[in-house]
């Protein structure tokens, strides 16, 4: 079955953004661009929760977007991060990524104020009429403390340029309500889930561990595609402890910055609120790696 946004099927990278003191490093982040063209990334999604979102200015924002959609230009798609829990502010952000060449705009479903299902349908929506880019909502009520209905999804994927969900519910039954309810591409937004989400008939992934191994999450996707379900399961258990580690020993992003800086990818401070890994979970972290092979 054909869905609406076949386009971001396979791999996103849900990128880290790189800090030097106190400031986003601009070569750095050419760097990361860099290092997914050469790696076969489908898609980045610069300034989403990995990309530490909320501790960006609106200047920075909208910087980091244009940086990655001007290096990425030809050479690789773009999903820029454009949620806001304003819907006047969504709308903002994402005509200005829309206007520096991103192929698509990923919102996260309002956070903090709470709205009733028709409130995210007319935010959605509103954003949608304003703005003519293809969107993929994002679901993550861990963080935005309340969830999008599989009925309200659907009924967003009726606007045309809604055309695809990540999915971060960790929940197989809203997914496969989702995907029997509409014509959404489904994107897992939990890596360790990439694999029973396809299953379903989920695309792809947003992924956090695709800044460190992508080709290896281009490997399970592959061979789920071609119908190898022993080397797509391989791969799955291959990655599924990194996955679990990166999501699990503190709050993302803050893993996934110790593993880049443990292999040599250094991509600078957190800003606070967040802070680094102790001790005991670092060591943790480079026993996965070095158990993995990355170190």
């Amino acid at each position: 079955m054909s869905r609406k946004g076949d386009q971001f099927a396979g791999l996103t990278v849900a990128l880290v953004t790189p800090f030097r003191s106190g400031e986003v490093d601009v070569p750095a982040l050419k760097g990361l661009v860099d290092f997914h063209v050469s790696a076969g990334t489908n898609c980045l999604c610069p300034v989403g929760t990995t990309g530490e979102c909320p501790t960006l200015s609106h200047e920075e924002h909208s910087k980091v977007v244009e940086i990655v959609c001007a290096h990425a230009a030809g050479r690789i798609k773009v999903m820029a991060g454009t949620g806001s829990n304003s819907t006047t502010e969504a709308i903002q952000l994402t005509k200005h990524a829309k206007s520096v060449g991103a192929d698509g705009a990923m919102m996260v479903a309002p956070y903090y104020n709470k709205p009733t299902q028709e409130g995210f349908y007319q935010h959605f929506a509103k954003v949608a009429e304003a703005v003519d880019i293809p969107i993929i909502l994002y679901n993550i009520p861990g963080r935005t403390a309340k969830n999008m209905e599989a009925e309200t999804i659907a009924r967003l994927g009726e606007i045309p340029n809604i055309v695809a969900i990540k999915e971060a519910t960790g929940s197989m039954d809203q997914a496969s309500q989702v995907l029997a309810m509409s014509r959404l591409t489904l994107l897992s937004g939990d890596d360790s889930l990439t694999l029973p989400l396809m299953a379903l008939g989920g695309a792809g992934v947003i992924s956090v561990v695709g800044n460190i191994v992508p080709q290896d999450v281009l490997g399970l996707i592959a061979a789920f595609r071609a119908n190898d379900l022993e080397a797509a399961q391989m791969w799955h258990y291959k990655l599924f402890t990194l996955c679990r580690d990166l999501l699990g020993l503190s709050t993302n992003p803050i893993p996934i910055k110790a593993a880049m800086k443990l292999l040599g990818r250094d991509t600078g401070e957190l800003r606070l609120p967040l802070t680094p890994l102790g001790d005991d979970e670092e060591r943790k972290l480079a026993r996965t790696l070095t158990e993995y092979g990355l170190l």
